[in-house]
């Protein structure tokens, strides 16, 4: 059986807390440590890959892992998840990034409160982040379909590499933009820059999930736990059934 919604709505709000304190911390740490801004970025980018590896390897099972409402959108509406369940994850999603940002704020003696002021606007940026949520989804869906035991190393590689190949370094997920506009630092964005940041993330999700349809007919045929439908990503084996 799939654990009670309480269960996997915590999970997915402490999931997400974590990854956004690895993001938001880990790039205070290495703005302190460097003024060489390659090496501060690739310091931000392997701490990313490997906490999304832990957090979605353990926190699978419970939730799917989702950490981010463009996943859960996909997942329900593949009808994987009723859509009232998936408004209450992207709450929680949203309410657990912004606790992470906070929580790395305090772990450095900085204010608790900001608001960043880093510009990342432009046709560039908004490509970058439709590209960047384009191929976090198809991995994910494809992934389901082809390699669910290796579902965790392909998502943390995969933004590992979006941090580099793209010009916003791979935001790819709304509640996460919204709570870098809460960080005035080296991960920050402007609140003026995050309705454009966030639509082309969700445009990039529509995409992918067309491209899944079309490329791997049966990529979203993974079956989701028993109960609401929870599991976009590594759901338990133990709990699948046939639709």
């Amino acid at each position: 059986m799939a654990p009670e919604l309480h269960r996997r709505l915590a999970a997915e709000a402490l999931g997400t807390a974590m990854l956004v304190a690895a993001v938001v911390g880990s790039g205070i740490m290495a703005d302190r440590l460097t003024d060489d801004r390659a090496l501060a970025l690739l310091c931000n980018t392997l701490p990313t890959g490997a906490i999304l590896v832990v957090l979605i390897t353990v926190l699978g099972p419970i939730s799917g892992a989702h950490f981010n409402p463009a996943v859960t959108l996909v997942t329900a509406l593949h009808r994987r998840m009723p859509g009232g369940v998936a408004l209450v994850y992207s709450v929680c999603q949203i309410a657990g990034a912004i606790a992470g940002t906070l929580v790395a704020h305090l772990m450095f003696e900085l204010p608790v409160l900001q608001y960043s002021a880093t510009a990342r606007t432009g046709m560039s940026q908004w490509i970058s982040e439709a590209v960047a949520s384009f191929g976090l989804v198809f991995t994910i869906l494809a992934a389901q379909r082809y390699r669910i035991d290796v579902i965790a190393w392909l998502v943390g590689l995969y933004i590992v590499a979006a941090y580099w190949f793209t010009a916003s370094t791979s935001f790819a997920n709304p509640a996460v933009t919204l709570a870098r506009a809460l960080s005035d630092t080296f991960a920050g964005i402007r609140p003026l820059d995050i309705p454009a940041f966030v639509a082309a993330q969700f445009a990039g999700a529509l995409l992918a999930m067309a491209a899944a349809n079309l490329l791997t007919s049966d990529a979203i045929a993974v079956e989701a736990p028993v109960g609401e439908g929870a599991a976009a990503i590594n759901p338990p084996r133990s709990s699948r059934r046939t639709p």
